[in-house]
């Protein structure tokens, strides 16, 4: 991970990495030690495929607490943008054209984009595309295959 990135994150996006965290030091972890314990009772551990899942599983959860860990302790907050451009952290409605329907998007950081939830990174093709843009723009945006994606800006908030 690297050391000196700030990772660009909403009030939002940090509470639910917090629950995230949480969850995984609780009751996961207990779920995991649970299954590890049941896998030693079986006996031979070197051919005992259910210790090896476990195993894996845990070392899985140990690598994202420690992600989320670096996450949060090198958070930055943005606040939510109110302006007549698009910011990270703006809310934003959009007509695809191609398609012809509305669409509407959440610009986030990296560490809390999740595109089916319509939270889209400031750093992806489309995110860096709409930052600065305003209300009633027409925005061609080249994906990363070189398809161009045409939009009109709707709304902000």
């Amino acid at each position: 991970m690297e050391n000196g990135k700030k990772f660009a994150l909403t009030n939002e996006g940090i509470e639910k990495l917090e629950e995230e965290l949480k969850d995984l030091k609780g009751p996961r972890r207990k779920e995991i030690a649970q299954k590890l314990k049941e896998a030693r009772a079986q006996g031979d551990l070197s051919e005992n495929a259910e210790y090896d899942a476990a195993k894996d599983e845990q070392s899985k959860m140990e690598a994202r607490i420690a992600q989320i860990e670096h996450i949060l302790r090198n958070a930055e907050v943005i606040s939510e943008a109110n302006g007549d451009c698009i910011a990270l952290g703006s809310k934003v409605k959009l007509f695809d054209i191609e398609f012809d329907e509305e669409v509407e998007y959440h610009i986030v950081g990296p560490a809390e984009a999740n595109p089916r939830e319509g939270r889209i990174s400031d750093e992806s093709p489309l995110g860096k595309g709409l930052i600065g843009q305003k209300a009633g723009a027409n925005v061609d945006i080249t994906g990363p295959t070189g398809d161009v994606m045409k939009f009109k800006v709707l709304n902000i908030s």
